[in-house]
């Protein structure tokens, strides 16, 4: 029941060149812009994937619909402001159509940019698993990006990387996550692929940070991801302490590492929510949402992860958050190891939620109360650190997962 205005009616092209035209006029020193084609919103009668449904399109190739939306919204923004520039995001486009999108955009007006770690093959606990979505636990480029970019190259249009380098849908209710050797890898990564430029972040992960550090330096010129590390440990925490930082690193990465890692998990498990998430000692049969509440909805977090999988591999996660804190204990100031100790504390609970789920549907009343105390002395442990640091709980679309109360 929902229509977009048809982008191949020769008026509504006209609309979107005259549009941006006089945006890019009247408002002087626009970078340029950014578009979405073909994700949530409805901007195209191919958007969506139902071009069917529409008399002028259904007769024409998604590719042609796609290329002509860039090419006038492209046109619009130069006839404004000549020294404008677009970054044209290729989620969505249908492989088949890669080509012949890229092939008709105007040359030296814009990017062209891919999920770096997009359709990356996984295997952690023994699951095979795709990756869909933004990811820090996996080191991109895969494959897709690398296609998408060698297309645009060959086509004389620059390219960039889309990546998570602070946070993900992992984790979003941090401003970062030290896992550093996970992201400095990525980044060097992405220097043998001669992208002219990374995002750094989607709606989340835009939080000032050693994260974001990582790629400035070797913008500079550093490809060397020891050097980058050392430089950035000695930078924040002295000479003496670099061995232990890296050490520290080291380990918050490797537990990192083994997140169970699948579309379903990162939106509905209750790693958001951490020590937050109520235990509900009967079951409710409510079904996790998307980011927001995840109940006690133990086979929606868990996706193809056999439970006990599940259990282990974010338990493994904190461990690693454990031992990562521990080297920083008399390193990082106090207010940056309350976030790593919370940030731990967040994957201990997913642990403990699910293992309370299990104990309940068993009938272990025992393994319940223990693990009930153990999530009571979790969120005594959390909410005094919560409480001091309001940047915790908090991610920019969705605002405030949970504040102390």
């Amino acid at each position: 029941g929902r229509f977009a205005m048809c982008t191949s009616h020769p008026e509504v092209c006209r609309w979107l060149r005259d549009s941006l035209a006089q945006v890019f006029s009247q408002v002087p020193g626009l970078g340029g812009i950014f578009t979405i084609t073909m994700s949530e919103n409805l901007t195209n009668c191919a958007a969506r994937g139902h071009r069917e449904r529409c008399p002028r399109c259904r007769e024409r190739k998604v590719g042609d619909i796609i290329a002509e939306v860039n090419t006038a919204m492209i046109e619009g923004m130069s006839k404004g402001s000549p020294s404008a520039e677009a970054i044209l995001y290729s989620w969505g486009w249908p492989d088949a159509d890669e080509g012949a999108i890229i092939g008709r955009l105007p040359k030296g007006k814009c990017r062209v940019m891919a999920v770096s770690e997009r359709f990356m093959p996984i295997r952690r606990g023994g699951v095979d698993e795709i990756e869909r979505d933004y990811s820090i636990s996996i080191v991109g480029p895969g494959e897709y990006a690398k296609r998408i970019w060698r297309t645009a190259a060959t086509n004389g249009i620059p390219t960039v990387a889309k990546v998570q380098a602070a946070n993900s849908w992992e984790l979003s209710t941090f401003p970062y996550l030290p896992v550093m050797d996970l992201v400095v890898r990525h980044a060097v990564n992405l220097v043998a692929e001669n992208v002219s430029g990374v995002t750094l972040s989607w709606s989340l992960g835009c939080c000032p940070s050693d994260n974001l550090s990582v790629y400035s330096d070797i913008r500079r010129g550093e490809t060397s991801a020891d050097r980058v590390l050392d430089r950035m440990a000695e930078r924040a925490y002295g000479k003496a302490n670099v061995p232990r930082v890296r050490r520290a690193w080291t380990a918050f990465s490797n537990g990192f590492a083994n997140y169970p890692f699948s579309y379903q998990t990162i939106y509905r498990g209750p790693h958001q929510w951490g020590p937050a998430n109520p235990l509900y000692a009967r079951k409710t049969d409510y079904k996790a949402t998307m980011v927001c509440y995840p109940y006690d909805d133990l086979d929606g977090w868990r996706d193809k992860y056999p439970s006990e999988t599940y259990v282990e591999l974010i338990g493994k996660v904190a461990e690693g958050f454990a031992e990562g804190c521990r080297l920083m204990e008399g390193v990082a100031n106090r207010r940056e190891l309350d976030m790593f100790r919370a940030e731990q504390m967040h994957f201990a609970a997913c642990r403990d939620q699910a293992k309370f789920v299990l104990a309940r549907d068993r009938g272990d009343n025992e393994e319940m109360r223990r693990l009930a105390k153990a999530e009571l002395d979790r969120a005594k442990a959390y909410w005094p650190i919560v409480r001091a640091d309001s940047r915790i709980g908090y991610e920019s679309s969705n605002h405030y997962f949970f504040v102390p109360r």
